[in-house]
């Protein structure tokens, strides 16, 4: 009997070595998932604060973008403005016969039979040079043709003002 006892002896000693054994195994696997866990959650953080930068750093740049597009918007309304009042000044001066617009005559055709007087006056460039007054309605036409030119050229540089703006934007 005494050679059984040792034989259960032996299986439970056996038993408690391979459960001992076991234990150490599934001890160090759960610690190299904590260790795991502790990296991944490291990492995650890592990863949310890169985003968190890049978000940010995209709305600053859409912020500056912003800030130039409004600064450009009033920078072309003034001018706008400031073309309108120069109009607006030009026809309030052509109504009142204050200004009067005229135009330089060939002098071809002046000798081949056109009766203009010679006009010199004391402000114009050319002295006795031909000149022929138009008519204030026609004046008054030709000032808002130029108006509507001015406002035009002033939207195509807000235009490209806006365009060169975005344009960093997408290079990048």
């Amino acid at each position: 009997m005494s050679g059984s006892w040792r034989v259960i002896g032996l299986l439970l000693l056996a038993a408690a070595a391979f459960a001992a054994a076991w234990q150490f195994q599934d001890w160090r696997y759960g610690r190299q998932l904590a260790e795991q866990a502790q990296l991944n959650a490291e990492m995650q953080n890592q990863l949310t604060q890169t985003a968190a930068s890049a978000q940010q750093a995209e709305q600053d740049k859409r912020l500056a973008l912003e800030q130039r597009l409004s600064a450009s918007e009033q920078t072309h309304y003034r001018a706008l403005s400031d073309a309108q009042r120069d109009q607006d000044r030009l026809r309030d001066r052509l109504a009142t016969a204050d200004v009067r617009l005229s135009v330089l005559l060939d002098a071809g055709d002046v000798a081949s039979g056109c009766h203009v007087p010679a006009t010199a006056s004391a402000g114009g460039v050319d002295s006795a040079t031909v000149r022929a007054r138009l008519d204030p309605a026609h004046a008054q036409r030709i000032i808002a043709i130029t108006d509507t030119g001015d406002r035009g050229l002033i939207a195509l540089q807000a235009c490209q003002a806006y365009v060169r703006a975005l344009a960093p934007e997408h290079l990048e």
